[in-house]
Protein backbone atom coordinates (compact mmCIF):
# COMPACT_ATOMS: atom_id res chain seq x y z
CA UNK A 1 0.00 0.00 0.00
CA UNK A 2 1.20 4.02 -0.61
CA UNK A 3 0.94 6.58 1.45
CA UNK A 4 0.32 9.83 0.11
CA UNK A 5 1.95 12.73 2.35
CA UNK A 6 0.65 16.97 1.42
CA UNK A 7 3.96 18.61 1.91
CA UNK A 8 3.22 21.44 -0.64
CA UNK A 9 1.80 24.34 1.44
CA UNK A 10 3.51 27.17 2.87
CA UNK A 11 2.96 26.93 6.43
CA UNK A 12 2.22 30.15 6.99
CA UNK A 13 1.88 29.93 10.97
CA UNK A 14 4.93 28.38 11.57
CA UNK A 15 6.25 31.42 9.28
CA UNK A 16 9.56 31.54 11.47
CA UNK A 17 11.01 28.18 10.09
CA UNK A 18 8.60 28.02 6.93
CA UNK A 19 10.33 30.96 5.31
CA UNK A 20 13.10 28.85 4.81
CA UNK A 21 12.53 25.62 4.20
CA UNK A 22 8.94 23.61 3.44
CA UNK A 23 7.27 22.95 6.95
CA UNK A 24 7.00 19.07 6.61
CA UNK A 25 11.08 19.68 6.43
CA UNK A 26 11.17 21.30 9.63
CA UNK A 27 12.93 19.35 11.45
CA UNK A 28 12.47 17.87 15.04
CA UNK A 29 15.32 15.93 16.94
CA UNK A 30 17.34 16.99 13.72
CA UNK A 31 15.37 15.00 11.58
CA UNK A 32 12.37 16.44 9.27
CA UNK A 33 8.97 15.76 11.15
CA UNK A 34 7.87 14.35 7.83
CA UNK A 35 10.68 11.45 8.74
CA UNK A 36 9.13 10.65 11.54
CA UNK A 37 5.63 10.31 10.36
CA UNK A 38 7.35 8.06 7.34
CA UNK A 39 9.20 6.15 10.30
CA UNK A 40 5.41 5.20 11.96
CA UNK A 41 4.19 4.22 8.47
CA UNK A 42 7.03 2.04 7.88
CA UNK A 43 7.12 0.44 11.63
CA UNK A 44 4.10 -1.03 10.19
CA UNK A 45 5.83 -2.18 6.84
CA UNK A 46 4.30 0.33 4.55
CA UNK A 47 7.51 1.92 2.99
CA UNK A 48 6.29 3.11 -0.45
CA UNK A 49 5.48 6.95 -0.12
CA UNK A 50 4.47 9.87 -2.78
CA UNK A 51 5.41 12.92 -1.63
CA UNK A 52 2.75 15.63 -2.57
CA UNK A 53 5.50 18.97 -2.66
CA UNK A 54 5.29 22.74 -3.81
CA UNK A 55 6.54 25.44 -1.77
CA UNK A 56 10.42 24.69 -2.02
CA UNK A 57 9.68 21.43 -3.46
CA UNK A 58 13.32 21.03 -4.93
CA UNK A 59 14.69 21.29 -1.35
CA UNK A 60 12.63 18.01 -0.15
CA UNK A 61 14.19 16.24 -3.22
CA UNK A 62 17.58 17.73 -2.25
CA UNK A 63 17.05 16.38 1.18
CA UNK A 64 16.48 12.32 0.24
CA UNK A 65 19.15 12.84 -2.37
CA UNK A 66 21.35 13.88 0.37
CA UNK A 67 19.66 11.46 2.73
CA UNK A 68 20.06 8.01 0.44
CA UNK A 69 24.15 9.39 -0.07
CA UNK A 70 24.52 10.52 3.69
CA UNK A 71 23.61 6.77 4.71
CA UNK A 72 25.42 4.75 2.11
CA UNK A 73 28.60 3.98 1.80
CA UNK A 74 29.66 5.08 -2.10
CA UNK A 75 32.62 4.52 -4.60
CA UNK A 76 32.61 7.80 -7.28
CA UNK A 77 34.41 5.77 -10.45
CA UNK A 78 35.97 8.04 -13.34
CA UNK A 79 38.70 5.99 -13.58
CA UNK A 80 36.99 4.13 -16.98
CA UNK A 81 33.32 4.05 -17.16
CA UNK A 82 32.23 7.25 -14.91
CA UNK A 83 30.00 5.45 -12.60
CA UNK A 84 28.75 5.63 -8.56
CA UNK A 85 28.68 2.31 -6.76
CA UNK A 86 26.69 1.61 -3.56
CA UNK A 87 27.88 -0.55 -1.68
CA UNK A 88 26.33 -0.60 1.72
CA UNK A 89 22.77 0.82 1.77
CA UNK A 90 22.20 1.71 6.03
CA UNK A 91 19.07 4.18 4.90
CA UNK A 92 15.45 2.78 5.32
CA UNK A 93 14.03 0.54 2.66
CA UNK A 94 12.26 3.41 0.67
CA UNK A 95 10.66 4.01 -2.37
CA UNK A 96 9.93 7.87 -2.11
CA UNK A 97 8.25 9.60 -5.19
CA UNK A 98 8.49 13.71 -4.69
CA UNK A 99 5.89 14.97 -7.15
CA UNK A 100 5.91 18.94 -7.87
CA UNK A 101 1.73 19.49 -7.89
CA UNK A 102 2.41 23.09 -8.05
CA UNK A 103 2.96 26.12 -5.36
CA UNK A 104 -0.72 26.90 -4.87
CA UNK A 105 -2.49 23.98 -5.53
CA UNK A 106 -4.57 22.97 -2.83
CA UNK A 107 -4.81 19.59 -1.05
CA UNK A 108 -7.49 18.31 -3.07
CA UNK A 109 -5.77 19.41 -6.42
CA UNK A 110 -2.71 18.02 -5.35
CA UNK A 111 -3.67 14.62 -4.18
CA UNK A 112 -5.45 14.81 -7.86
CA UNK A 113 -2.11 15.69 -9.80
CA UNK A 114 -0.30 11.97 -8.07
CA UNK A 115 -3.30 10.15 -9.10
CA UNK A 116 -0.97 8.14 -11.98
CA UNK A 117 0.93 7.66 -9.01
CA UNK A 118 -1.37 6.00 -7.16
CA UNK A 119 -2.87 3.65 -9.78
CA UNK A 120 -6.34 1.85 -9.14
CA UNK A 121 -5.76 0.50 -5.30
CA UNK A 122 -6.61 1.41 -2.13
CA UNK A 123 -3.69 3.87 -0.40
CA UNK A 124 -2.97 6.03 3.03
CA UNK A 125 -3.15 9.98 3.21
CA UNK A 126 -1.81 12.25 5.93
CA UNK A 127 -0.47 15.93 5.90
CA UNK A 128 3.30 16.35 6.24
CA UNK A 129 3.31 18.15 10.17
CA UNK A 130 1.16 16.11 12.19
CA UNK A 131 2.59 12.68 14.27
CA UNK A 132 0.54 10.25 15.64
CA UNK A 133 0.63 6.92 17.35
CA UNK A 134 -2.40 5.19 15.64
CA UNK A 135 -1.76 1.67 14.87
CA UNK A 136 -1.55 1.51 11.25
CA UNK A 137 -2.35 -2.14 11.06
CA UNK A 138 -5.60 -1.60 12.77
CA UNK A 139 -6.69 1.54 11.16
CA UNK A 140 -6.54 -0.66 7.63
CA UNK A 141 -8.26 -3.31 9.04
CA UNK A 142 -11.30 -0.77 10.34
CA UNK A 143 -11.23 0.80 6.99
CA UNK A 144 -11.37 -2.50 5.17
CA UNK A 145 -14.20 -4.00 7.29
CA UNK A 146 -16.79 -1.75 6.48
CA UNK A 147 -16.40 -0.95 2.85
CA UNK A 148 -17.24 2.82 2.13
CA UNK A 149 -14.69 5.13 0.61
CA UNK A 150 -12.51 6.75 2.82
CA UNK A 151 -11.59 6.33 6.75
CA UNK A 152 -10.26 9.57 8.37
CA UNK A 153 -8.60 9.16 12.07
CA UNK A 154 -10.77 11.47 14.55
CA UNK A 155 -9.16 13.02 17.95
CA UNK A 156 -10.65 14.74 20.85
CA UNK A 157 -9.03 17.74 21.32
CA UNK A 158 -9.45 21.22 21.97
CA UNK A 159 -8.37 22.53 18.57
CA UNK A 160 -9.68 24.29 15.10
CA UNK A 161 -9.27 21.93 12.61
CA UNK A 162 -12.35 20.52 10.71
CA UNK A 163 -15.32 19.42 12.55
CA UNK A 164 -16.60 15.58 12.63
CA UNK A 165 -20.52 15.22 13.43
CA UNK A 166 -20.42 11.42 13.85
CA UNK A 167 -23.47 9.01 14.09
CA UNK A 168 -23.78 6.17 16.23
CA UNK A 169 -22.27 3.60 14.09
CA UNK A 170 -18.79 5.93 13.70
CA UNK A 171 -20.51 6.88 10.16
CA UNK A 172 -18.87 10.51 9.41
CA UNK A 173 -22.65 12.06 9.22
CA UNK A 174 -21.40 15.94 8.35
CA UNK A 175 -17.61 17.75 7.86
CA UNK A 176 -17.99 21.08 8.32
CA UNK A 177 -14.91 24.09 9.01
CA UNK A 178 -13.36 24.47 12.09
CA UNK A 179 -15.05 27.15 14.88
CA UNK A 180 -12.97 28.35 17.64
CA UNK A 181 -15.61 27.22 20.13
CA UNK A 182 -16.03 23.93 19.37
CA UNK A 183 -14.71 20.25 20.78
CA UNK A 184 -15.63 17.54 18.75
CA UNK A 185 -13.49 15.52 17.20
CA UNK A 186 -11.89 16.87 14.90
CA UNK A 187 -9.91 15.34 11.65
CA UNK A 188 -6.51 14.09 11.96
CA UNK A 189 -5.51 12.81 9.24
CA UNK A 190 -3.56 9.43 8.66
CA UNK A 191 -6.52 8.65 5.69
CA UNK A 192 -7.14 5.15 4.33
CA UNK A 193 -8.75 5.96 0.81
CA UNK A 194 -10.00 3.86 -2.14
CA UNK A 195 -9.46 5.24 -5.78
CA UNK A 196 -12.60 6.52 -6.01
CA UNK A 197 -12.04 9.29 -3.71
CA UNK A 198 -10.08 11.00 -7.20
CA UNK A 199 -13.59 11.09 -8.88
CA UNK A 200 -14.61 13.76 -5.88
CA UNK A 201 -11.46 15.78 -6.88
CA UNK A 202 -11.32 18.45 -9.85
CA UNK A 203 -8.93 20.94 -10.12
CA UNK A 204 -5.85 22.30 -8.69
CA UNK A 205 -8.42 24.86 -6.63
CA UNK A 206 -10.25 22.00 -5.01
CA UNK A 207 -9.85 21.95 -1.19
CA UNK A 208 -9.94 18.14 0.08
CA UNK A 209 -11.37 19.37 3.75
CA UNK A 210 -14.59 20.90 1.66
CA UNK A 211 -16.58 20.09 -1.24
CA UNK A 212 -15.20 16.24 -1.23
CA UNK A 213 -15.24 15.35 2.65
CA UNK A 214 -18.38 17.41 3.03
CA UNK A 215 -19.75 14.82 0.18
CA UNK A 216 -18.72 11.67 1.20
CA UNK A 217 -20.05 12.00 4.26
CA UNK A 218 -23.34 13.51 2.70
CA UNK A 219 -23.11 9.84 0.64
CA UNK A 220 -22.30 8.07 3.57
CA UNK A 221 -18.92 7.30 2.38
CA UNK A 222 -16.71 8.54 5.07
CA UNK A 223 -16.38 6.71 8.10
CA UNK A 224 -13.67 7.57 11.25
CA UNK A 225 -11.34 6.03 13.27
CA UNK A 226 -12.20 6.85 16.59
CA UNK A 227 -8.45 7.32 18.40
CA UNK A 228 -7.92 7.72 21.89
CA UNK A 229 -4.14 7.75 21.69
CA UNK A 230 -1.24 10.52 20.93
CA UNK A 231 -1.95 13.26 17.83
CA UNK A 232 -0.41 16.79 17.46
CA UNK A 233 0.04 18.46 14.36
CA UNK A 234 2.77 21.31 14.22
CA UNK A 235 1.31 24.45 13.25
CA UNK A 236 3.33 26.87 15.71
CA UNK A 237 6.79 27.75 17.17
CA UNK A 238 5.76 26.58 20.49
CA UNK A 239 4.41 22.92 19.02
CA UNK A 240 7.40 22.47 16.87
CA UNK A 241 8.79 23.54 20.67
CA UNK A 242 6.94 21.06 22.76
CA UNK A 243 8.15 18.20 19.86
CA UNK A 244 11.23 18.83 20.20
CA UNK A 245 11.81 18.56 23.87
CA UNK A 246 9.58 15.09 23.99
CA UNK A 247 12.01 14.39 21.24
CA UNK A 248 15.24 15.36 23.21
CA UNK A 249 13.87 13.80 26.58
CA UNK A 250 13.20 10.47 25.05
CA UNK A 251 9.00 11.15 25.86
CA UNK A 252 7.79 11.00 22.37
CA UNK A 253 4.25 9.36 22.28
CA UNK A 254 4.88 8.64 17.79
CA UNK A 255 8.22 7.19 18.31
CA UNK A 256 6.85 3.85 17.63
CA UNK A 257 9.82 2.18 16.05
CA UNK A 258 13.16 0.82 16.92
CA UNK A 259 16.30 2.68 16.80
Amino acid sequence: MKVVLLAGGFGTRISEESQYKPKPMVEIGGMPILWHIMKTYSHYGINEFIICAGYKQHMIKEWFADYFLHTSDITFDFTNEDKIIVHNQHTEPWKVTVVDTGLHTMTGGRIKRIQKYVGNETFMMTYGDGVCDVDINKLVEFHKSHGKIATLTAVMLEQSKGILNLGPDNAVKSFREKSTLDSSPINAGFMVLEPEIFDYLDGDSCIFERKPLERLAHEGQLMSYIYSGYWQCMDTRKEMMDLEELWTTGKAPWKVWED
